[in-house]
């Protein structure tokens, strides 16, 4: 079985080659893009091509799913959505998005999420969703709640980036919860 390509109305949600390291660090590299990412922004077409990489070995080892995000109409690669610390033995994930800038607050991020979700629920068979954000990202936050996700707490000094501890949110969507008419 292949790498699974998911679509919606707008979107392929495709695997993410090192064909694609000049339009990720064109993304990865933005200050606004990385200022919630827990990870500082990327410096190098190099460093695109090593995290790439690394999306791939962590696909094959089944520990996760990355995909990029790609406009249907112009076929523009915007963004990636994943579901991270992978684990299908205990059924659950945490699930983590980024977009370009000129893409925010279009409703990309949703319908990727939910695209996303409902795989990982219907498809995979999760029984639980994370999600980890910094409690300034309001509009992360936003997303997560409209989706059904619950804040369960606040995990301290659980982010590091430029050189320095940050707190973080941690949410859960459980399959009980999902409804996959968000």
């Amino acid at each position: 079985m292949g790498f699974p390509l998911l679509e919606t109305d707008r979107l392929q949600l495709i695997q993410i080659k090192e064909e694609h390291a000049c339009p990720y660090f064109e993304i990865m590299s933005k200050d606004e893009v990385t200022k919630y990412y827990g990870m500082d922004s990327l410096q190098s077409i190099e460093d695109a091509t090593k995290i790439i990489q690394s999306m791939q070995s962590t696909y094959e080892s089944k520990r996760g799913i990355r995909w990029g995000i790609v406009l249907k109409e112009t076929g523009d690669f915007i963004g990636t959505v994943g579901l991270n610390n992978l684990s299908t033995w205990s059924k659950k994930a945490e699930i983590g998005y980024e977009l370009h800038p000129s893409h925010w607050n279009k409703g990309i991020t949703s319908e990727a999420v939910k695209k996303v979700l409902h795989y990982a629920f219907e498809d995979l068979h999760l029984s639980r969703m994370g999600a980890v954000t910094y409690p300034e990202n309001v509009s992360s936050i936003r997303l997560l709640h409209r989706f059904g996700f619950v804040q369960e707490g606040l995990l301290r000094g659980y982010l590091y980036q430029n050189n320095e501890s940050h707190d973080a949110l941690i949410f859960s969507l459980l399959r009980t919860e999902y409804n996959d008419s968000n």
